[in-house]
């Protein structure tokens, strides 16, 4: 006779940041959790992409700010061995048993294994000695299983093992020559990681016209000019047609369309990621096996019946980052404890809408590039009567402080209608701690004629605010 399902409130299949999230706001109003995910707790995140990342650019952004002031001059190259050994630290050593910890401690139930559904409320288990376990949902399922790198249809790609942010941020050994497909964040962000720590010889394979191409023009062009300088070959307007590796450790071949050979050592793939929702069960409830899983501003699944599955983070398709799917996850959370318990559930935190004016990113390349809400073009197809002003960062005096010769940029796209703004461009070092003020400019949907009031301090890069409602008339 087969084990009979252990019952909780809620089941969470995923633990990553998001996941963890919507177990701790279910455990926190009161309802029994648990917590089921087959890799490292923690996710994707922690481990491959957002910390490691940063990691490993952090000392190339405080090398260039340091070789560009005056009296401080860099002495000899990074310590890339000492840079790895950090990053390694910042990663608890790719072992998750503090987020286990954590999770135990919430207190809720953690379940190792690979999670699927198997019909309404219920998850089966596999664990890694591959036995199946047994659970049922009284209130919810939340699905938050996130993305994946996505490795393009390239002939000889997938079997030339190309790199993807997983690889390239675990990395232990730093190629001397690198090739990159793709402009994007991850594609931008790793070239330079890389190409600091010792990939002498990076080239970049861009399909588009620009880096960075959801962004402001202007961000792509900024990070161009950097690129070129640090000495990045950047070839804009290729694609990969062909892809060569003879033996499993040797080197790689690179053929674009336009005849061009390129050699390296290793090729990282930066160009996508696609939704972890193939295995998870969601036929066994009539949903298509490969998403999104479509949902209503609470996060609940709008093609269940009887409204028990949640998605939160990546796997829903609305924005796939990490601070907006534990934004998501906190509302996610917060509504099934409201329902379970007969609350109110409609209040203005139970529902998503950051998603909808646009969620904060920061790209941390040299510049940075931080932007939130909608780009000039994205604004005009939306039909907005927009104003865009844009000013030099490196006329504003607490920038120019930073270092000699600063450079960067800053756009505003303003609703002339309603005189709000609508979106926010910062491009330049540094320019990290302008975007919260932004985000909360756009989000709170704060007139300029209020924002005129909120006077920046002297001598700082804040002031680029006071030049850009100049710019807007005031």
């Amino acid at each position: 006779m087969a084990d009979e399902d252990a019952v909780f409130d809620v089941i969470v299949i995923g633990a990553g940041p998001v996941g963890e999230i919507a177990a701790a706001r279910v455990v926190r109003g009161g309802l029994t959790a648990a917590v089921v995910e087959k890799r490292l707790v923690g996710g994707e995140c922690n481990y491959y992409a957002c910390v490691p990342s940063k990691a490993l650019l952090w000392p190339m952004e405080l090398a260039y700010a340091v070789s560009r002031m005056p009296g401080l001059g860099l002495r000899g190259p990074i310590d890339t061995p000492a840079v790895l050994a950090r990053r390694d630290e910042v990663v608890s050593n790719y072992d998750d048993s503090g987020y286990v910890d954590w999770v135990e401690k919430l207190p809720a139930t953690f379940v190792r294994g690979h999670g699927r559904l198997a019909g309404p409320r219920r998850v089966e288990v596999t664990t890694p000695d591959g036995d199946v376990r047994g659970l049922r949902a009284r209130h919810a399922v939340v699905i938050a299983t996130g993305s994946a790198p996505d490795v393009p249809d390239v002939p000889g790609l997938r079997e030339a093992r190309p790199w993807t942010n997983q690889e390239a941020t675990s990395v232990q050994q730093v190629p001397k020559r690198l090739v990159v497909i793709g402009g994007g964040p991850v594609a931008c962000e790793m070239s330079q990681a890389l190409h600091s720590l010792g990939a002498l010889e990076t080239t970049v394979i861009v399909r588009d016209g620009r880096l960075l191409s959801r962004i402001e023009p202007f961000a792509g062009e900024l990070l161009a000019l950097s690129f070129a300088d640090a000495g990045i070959d950047v070839r804009f307007g290729r694609s990969p047609v062909r892809v060569e590796r003879l033996d499993p450790g040797g080197p790689v071949t690179v053929h674009t369309d336009d005849g061009a050979r390129i050699e390296a050592d290793e090729i990282l793939v930066g160009t996508g990621r696609r939704l972890a929702v193939d295995d998870i069960g969601l036929g066994t409830i009539g949903l298509e096996p490969e998403g999104p899983i479509e949902v209503d501003a609470s996060m609940r699944a709008t093609q269940v019946p009887d409204g028990w599955l949640y998605a939160t983070g990546d796997v829903n398709g609305r924005n796939l980052l990490t601070h907006m799917g534990k934004y998501q996850a906190r509302i996610c959370g917060d509504v099934i404890v409201a329902r379970a318990n007969g609350r109110p559930d409609d209040l203005p935190s139970l529902r998503d809408t950051a998603d909808d004016r646009g969620a904060p990113q920061v790209i941390f390349t040299d510049p940075q590039v931080c932007a939130v809400g909608l780009s000039e073009a994205q604004a005009r197809a939306a039909g907005f009567p927009v104003r865009a002003v844009e000013y030099d960062l490196g006329q504003v005096i607490g920038a120019l402080l930073q270092s000699p010769g600063y450079t960067g940029r800053a756009k505003l796209v303003v609703d002339e209608g309603r005189r709000v703004l609508l979106g926010a461009t910062f491009v330049g070092p540094a320019t990290v701690d302008l975007l919260h003020g932004a985000t909360i400019a756009v989000t709170g949907e704060v007139t300029l004629d209020r924002l005129w009031h909120a006077v920046p301090s002297f001598p700082t890069t804040s002031e680029i605010w006071l030049y850009l409602l100049l710019e807007c008339g005031l």
